[in-house]
């Protein structure tokens, strides 16, 4: 029988890796992005879909054109990597459990989303394939300190897609772990993508997206 690997990524300054144990998402948390996806009632519920661990590459990686879409987008995003088992706690605890944190790409494949959202089915097919999160390198959340008021932007051949700033969010980090953690206990491994601002589009083979979080490692891809 094959055992698989752990998948991993990379620890700011550590030969070490973080061992992926599960990929958490939240769904339209900044307001502009979700009227960009024709949403604009937003702001009342907080919602999550999933990811594969075994979704994740790390940054520099060449990531293939994924199969069954003509409409392959980028979301630039805040990521947070769970270091210590944490249930039902308070927002004024949650970032206790707090390993670290990187910049990550939510890919998606619109189409598949969009068709899928039409028919109240989930969005599994869309969001959850092989290399559809991209993570950069960890920083241990003792180096960088509160993620509060820090910038967030992505680029595309060189040229400014998104930017924001992750307060920007409606459901910020302390909120989204807690509520998470009244849902699913959380473990050391487990990794929360927390949504994307506006100016999601389209990429194309050929194409390098970096994504960047003021104080963190960027994540950089190739699409091929």
């Amino acid at each position: 029988m094959h055992i698989f690997p752990t998948p991993t990524l990379a620890i700011h300054g550590s030969q070490e890796r973080f061992p992926v144990r599960r990929l958490y998402c939240v769904g339209r948390n900044y307001a502009d992005h979700a009227r960009e996806m024709g949403q604009p009632h937003v702001g009342q519920d907080l919602f999550f879909f999933t990811k594969w661990a075994d979704v994740v590459c790390d940054s520099g990686s060449a990531v293939p054109y994924p199969p069954g879409t003509a409409n392959y987008q980028y979301e630039v995003e805040l990521v947070v990597a769970i270091g210590s088992r944490v249930n039902n706690v308070t927002p004024s605890q949650a970032l206790e459990c707090v390993f670290g944190y990187a910049c990550g790409l939510d890919m998606t494949r619109r189409d598949q989303q969009l068709a899928a959202r039409e028919k109240s089915r989930p969005w599994d097919v869309g969001k959850n394939f092989d290399a559809s999160a991209p993570i950069g390198a960890i920083h241990r959340a003792a180096e960088v300190g509160n993620m509060k008021r820090r910038r967030l932007w992505l680029e595309v051949n060189g040229v400014l897609r998104q930017d924001t700033n992750v307060d920007q969010m409606l459901f910020p980090v302390d909120t989204i772990i807690a509520h998470l953690s009244s849902l699913y206990v959380l473990e050391p491994g487990d990794v929360i993508m927390t949504g994307t601002p506006a100016g999601v589009g389209a990429v194309a083979r050929g194409d390098k997206l970096v994504g960047h979080v003021e104080g963190l490692s960027p994540i950089a891809i190739d699409i091929i």
